[in-house]
């Protein structure tokens, strides 16, 4: 569906490489070890085959070029990575210490920030070989690395929310009662690969009382006339996420479903509309919590208003209370507040927005109406 966007260029990450370095010296930071995982691919466009015990890392200081330690059995891969031409690559061979490697490398350094995704036993080979550095997660140092996008990744976004509104589309027409959720599960990967997802991460089918859990895993249960379904869906289009989700009724839905929907219709649109340069975080909620609290429903609002969204599909920044960074032009992220009733059903309206210089916009198109389905 989605056709393919001009990749990523050695420059494009060596400018990335540059910033991630300016944001740690500006936190507080020498440098940045990162580790395979969704940093290493936005940084430098290397996803190892495979990710084990062998130790891979970028090595990013202000005082030397970008320097990515790898295994010499994946050298030939790295060296094929869209980084490459910015790169230092240095080898070791099994056999080696891979961390007395890597801690040669960060000259007088006393404190780095490291991928969430490191492994205990790396990071604690690296502790050993450099007992000086100490270390910080990304998620705690540097939050907001990954989170303004520019106009390629925004323009990514767009191409996987509207994927993912052309499964929902294409799911509305497929048969709901007396099917179990596992099989509408099925229909929603199978569309979402087919049009243009080249990873499908989640499809959650919530009917009836497991639509009261948000994160309800698909199971057994056989969808009945009356249910309503909450629908969560998403995954990867040229490596950026897609994540959106709608509620359906299975024949006509009774005065309550329509109650709540409606209210969360209405807080998922207040939310979208506090969107704008240089509002907080915790803005987005307290609009949309509001319009639900109001309501009545507040205890039944049970998580936060919305997450980040990029290569992959949590990060910050989160709409939540006590959030205060400011939303800043090209910020991606989920507005999905939902009312959940335990043991009846619950309602989750969900689209991606992108932080414009006026507002926000949606990066999903599809009707936020109760639509009935068969």
């Amino acid at each position: 569906m989605s056709t393919t966007p001009t990749p990523f260029t050695a420059d494009d990450l060596a400018a990335r490489m540059r910033h991630a370095v300016e944001s740690a010296q500006a936190a507080g930071l020498d440098g940045l070890l990162v580790m395979p995982g969704p940093e290493l691919v936005w940084l430098t466009g290397y996803r190892p085959t495979a990710i084990t015990e062998r130790l891979t890392t970028l090595v990013l200081t202000a005082d030397r070029e970008p320097t990515l330690v790898v295994p010499t059995l994946e050298r030939p891969d790295a060296e094929g990575c869209a980084a490459a031409s910015a790169l230092d690559l240095v080898d070791w061979t099994d056999g080696q210490d891979p961390f007395s490697v890597a801690a040669g490398l960060l000259g007088g350094t006393r404190m780095l920030a490291i991928s969430d995704s490191a492994w205990a036993m790396h990071l604690l080979g690296l502790q050993d070989a450099a007992p000086g550095v100490a270390y910080r997660s990304f998620t705690q140092a540097l939050p907001m690395l990954r989170a303004v996008k520019d106009e390629a990744e925004v323009a990514r976004l767009a191409a996987a929310g509207a994927a993912a509104d052309a499964t929902y589309g294409e799911i509305l027409k497929v048969r709901f009662a007396g099917r179990r959720e596992t099989e509408v599960a099925a229909d929603l990967a199978r569309l979402l690969r087919d049009f243009g997802h080249e990873q499908v991460d989640f499809t959650v089918v919530g009917s009836g009382p497991n639509g009261a859990n948000p994160h309800h895993e698909a199971g057994d249960r056989t969808i009945e006339e009356g249910d309503a379904i909450v629908l969560d869906f998403g995954g990867l289009v040229h490596g950026y996420g897609s994540d959106t989700s709608r509620t359906v009724s299975v024949g006509e839905p009774s005065a309550l479903v329509r109650e709540v929907h409606e209210v969360v219709r209405q807080a998922q649109q207040a939310g979208v509309e506090a969107v704008a340069p240089g509002v907080p975080c915790q803005e987005i909620d307290r609009a949309a919590r509001k319009v639900i609290t109001d309501a009545g429903y507040g205890e039944r609002f049970i998580h936060r208003t919305g997450h980040g969204i990029g290569t992959t599909t949590h990060e910050p920044p989160y709409m939540i209370e006590g959030e205060t960074q400011p939303l800043v032009e090209g910020m991606c992220f989920s507005v999905e507040p939902g009312i959940y009733l335990p043991g009846r059903f619950g309602v989750r309206i969900e689209d991606i927005v992108t932080v414009t210089a006026t507002g926000g916009r949606r990066l999903n198109a599809t009707d936020r109406g109760l639509a009935v389905v068969h």
